[in-house]
């Protein structure tokens, strides 16, 4: 076999296990390589939709660009809460813990860092008298609306 053949036979194989992979029925190399630019795409669109429907969300308001990150994960008896945006927000910790609070919410473990961004992870576990209602859904809403309440406050200031 002649050195071009050596270095071509490691491409096709790895070409034809690209096909396979991309489930790709082309058979030549700029199709199969279209496939699999194809296929790439519906991954990264199905993983959007999955964080959508697991409760993550990127939101960014017209007025005020907030780039965070929210998520609200349903525990054995609580909340997962993860918080992160990516600039320091003086006040904010103390309007999310208002909000836990009007929820019923204890908080039972939390890690904070203010320095550079924000970025909260705390363990809520609803309260005795409170343990009937409350879901994942509306925590993340309401921790959602603190963030917005205290943005348009922050502005005014």
């Amino acid at each position: 076999m002649s050195s071009s053949g050596r270095k071509k036979a490691p491409v096709y194989q790895k070409l034809q296990q690209l096909r396979s992979v991309t489930n790709s029925t082309a058979v030549n190399k700029t199709s199969i390589l279209v496939d699999a630019s194809r296929y790439i795409e519906e991954l990264k669109e199905k993983v959007d939709k999955l964080n959508q429907e697991s409760g993550t969300s990127q939101i960014s308001t017209s007025q005020n660009p907030l780039p965070m990150q929210v998520t609200v994960e349903t525990l054995e008896k609580g909340f997962l809460i993860n918080v992160l945006l990516e600039k320091n927000c003086p006040g904010l910790l103390v309007s999310i813990l208002e909000t836990f609070e009007e929820l019923g919410l204890d908080v039972l473990d939390a890690r904070v860092s203010c320095e550079d961004n924000f970025q909260l992870e705390a363990i809520g576990g609803e309260q005795q008298g409170n343990a009937e209602g409350i879901d994942a859904q509306m925590v993340k809403q309401a921790v959602l609306q603190a963030i917005r309440k205290w943005s348009e406050n922050s502005q005014q200031d």
